[in-house]
């Protein structure tokens, strides 16, 4: 199922093997394979690549020409691109038409603050190496990144970015977009809608003179990307990592995004609620 909505989605940036066009070997494991493979993986919570393929062992005559472990390493993280371009367009048709979108971040934790010191992870790219943050939703520090999601209404993350866990939040088309506490601004506020016609709605702290009660479509609004993090968290296993470098969590973290909103579109195109993630595949 998701390797037909991975051609479905791919277009011109495939050919008629399913791979990107390049000089070399024609590979019998398509590009589009491994894409389809990755976000399966993620969907069904094997979150291990040992674990993933200890599992495709035990049927190896579903799939003749699967790869090594090695190999589907290497070539998930030359697909990322392609991957996180696949996911873009099949968020634009589930929601495409909306102008309400909702921002907020989660921290990504590497690994416990005493083994910060220790962490090799970033040591290939200072410039993206993790580092010491504080998460005020949850109270707490931590060690490594910070994830940075803008999703629409029905609960699709449309674009996103990974910083250090350092990064405030008010750093990172005409709508209007609601954020938490953690992006009042007004001088970004003034920025955004002088420069791409972006309003951004945020609720005032309770010491501030124009403190208002936030209304209640804005209150159920804003708990959507919520509960898409807590969908992240819970199902797709984003507070657990297995990745030695930078660019292998950067790869993961996509790839349980992009698995999710693949799920969101099988629901999307049987008629059921997007958000039930859980059930889409049986």
């Amino acid at each position: 199922k998701i390797n037909d909505i991975c051609k479905k989605f791919a277009g011109n940036r495939v050919n008629e093997h399913g791979n990107v066009s390049r000089r070399g070997v024609i590979p019998t494991f398509s590009d589009l394979e491994v894409i389809a493979l990755s976000l399966t993986a993620e969907a069904f919570g094997y979150d291990s690549e040992n674990n993933l393929f200890k599992r495709l062992a035990e049927s190896p005559e579903h799939i003749p020409n699967l790869i090594s472990r090695r190999q589907f390493n290497v070539r998930r993280k030359l697909t990322a691109c392609l991957a996180e371009d696949i996911r873009r367009d099949i968020a634009k048709s589930i929601d495409g038409g909306e102008n309400v979108f909702v921002i907020d971040s989660k921290p990504v934790k590497v690994c416990q603050l005493a083994r910060a010191k220790r962490c090799v992870m970033g040591n290939d790219n200072p410039q993206s190496a993790p580092s010491k943050g504080f998460c005020a939703s949850q109270q707490m520090y931590y060690y490594g990144y910070k994830l940075h999601a803008i999703c629409g209404i029905s609960g699709v993350i449309h674009s996103y970015d990974i910083t250090a866990a350092n990064v405030h939040d008010i750093h990172y088309h005409d709508c209007l977009m609601l954020g938490d506490k953690g992006y009042l601004s007004a001088e970004v506020q003034q920025d955004l809608f002088e420069t791409a016609h972006i309003k951004l709605e945020v609720p005032y702290r309770l010491n501030q003179k124009n403190w208002r009660n936030p209304s209640w479509a804005y209150r159920r609004f804003r708990k959507r990307i919520e509960t898409v993090f807590s969908q992240l968290n819970d199902q797709f296993m984003m507070v657990r990592n297995y990745a030695k470098q930078t660019g292998g969590l950067f790869t993961r973290t996509a790839a349980k995004i992009a698995a999710m909103t693949v799920l969101q579109y099988i629901n999307f195109c049987n008629h059921r609620k997007i958000g039930l993630v859980k059930d889409a595949l049986f």
